[in-house]
């Protein structure tokens, strides 16, 4: 790689892409790898601080960044994914679908403790949309030997990949809303504006909803309806407090349902019940789902969507990042709620 000023480089080949940035306005490739250098360039290149510019003669035991970037993003990731062209030495990896990423922490570490070599992602289980960006990944300097990329596909052969996007299957679902107060319409269901709707988002169909009072007996028994329409999910709400009226835990059981946990460290969505009635999954959500734009339900909603079955474990790990800010603004997903 040879150094040149660049007033001497008119009929050169630029060995590299290089940035320009306009502070709050811009920053991107001013003139990409490849480029040919004219004179009409020369004061681009200097407005953008390039005294010199590299011409690139790689050996044979060398690659340039952009080669190496594509090469990283095979090898850690699922063959689903899709890749960016280069751009300034960095390869984008996006999701093809709306789905749920997944990424190996263990293996990441291993990859990201090589030298020269980075990829940075989103946290494991973000909810993805199609196109949405996942992680990224290039070299740090402009070249790296060959045999170090290779111990890097090496190392990722014959393993589940670093990387990875669940895609979601739009669920049919059913509900049962409890509450004496709703069912003798006291006050307005509003399952529609808060749950409802986030189904509708997800492509789920709303198969049926039915609306019982605090009766473990007609719980049960909207519970068991629910399964034999073929529901896929079914979800009650209310019903999951200290109060002797609620009664919610008591129905699901005697519909058969299995608990696989009662509470979470989630907040809000402490009263989370979650239990599996044969193959279907039963999501007891407390009350706070009416109340709050976003809780328990929207940290384990893609999890189901994307066919997972949660555990007891998977719910005791939710409690780091479990916490709502209740922002003035909210920004959700993009916070630290669930991450």
């Amino acid at each position: 790689m040879k150094k040149i000023k660049v007033q001497e480089a008119v009929g050169m080949v630029l060995a590299h892409d290089m940035t320009q940035i306009v502070p709050g306005q811009f920053k991107g490739v001013a003139f990409k790898k490849g480029h040919v250098v004219t004179a009409s360039d020369i004061p681009g290149l200097l407005k953008i601080g390039k005294q010199s510019i590299y011409a690139l003669d790689l050996g044979g035991d060398l690659l340039h960044e952009n080669d190496a970037a594509k090469r990283i993003a095979a090898a850690i990731s699922d063959t689903a994914l899709a890749f960016s062209e280069p751009s300034e030495g960095k390869v984008s990896i996006s999701a093809p679908n709306p789905g749920l990423l997944k990424v190996d922490p263990d293996a990441l570490l291993q990859v990201n403790q090589m030298d020269s070599i980075i990829v940075a992602t989103l946290k494991n289980n973000f909810p993805c949309k199609k196109g949405q960006v996942v992680a990224g990944t290039r070299i740090i300097p402009l070249t790296i030997e060959k045999d170090r990329i290779k111990t890097l596909e090496q190392l990722m052969s014959g393993r589940d990949p670093v990387l990875s996007v669940k895609p979601f299957k739009p669920l049919k679902v059913g509900a049962v809303v409890t509450g004496s107060e709703v069912y003798n319409g006291l006050i307005t269901d509003d399952f529609g504006n808060s749950i409802g709707q986030k189904l509708t988002d997800a492509g789920c169909r709303l198969e049926r909803k039915i609306l019982v009072p605090d009766d473990e007996i007609r719980i049960a028994e909207a519970v068991k309806e629910l399964e034999q329409l073929g529901c896929e999910l079914i979800i009650t709400t209310g019903g999951l407090s200290v109060d002797p009226d609620d009664v919610t835990p008591q129905g699901g059981a005697r519909a058969g349902a299995e608990p696989i946990f009662y509470g979470s460290p989630i907040l809000p969505g402490a009263m989370l019940m979650i239990s599996q009635l044969d193959t279907t999954p039963v999501v007891s959500l407390p009350a706070c789902v009416f109340y709050y734009k976003h809780t328990v339900f929207d940290l384990i909603f893609p999890r189901l969507l994307a066919g997972e079955r949660i555990t007891r474990e998977d719910m005791a790990a939710m409690g780091h990042g479990g916490l709502c800010l209740n922002c003035e603004v909210c920004r959700y997903p993009v916070c630290p709620f669930g991450r």
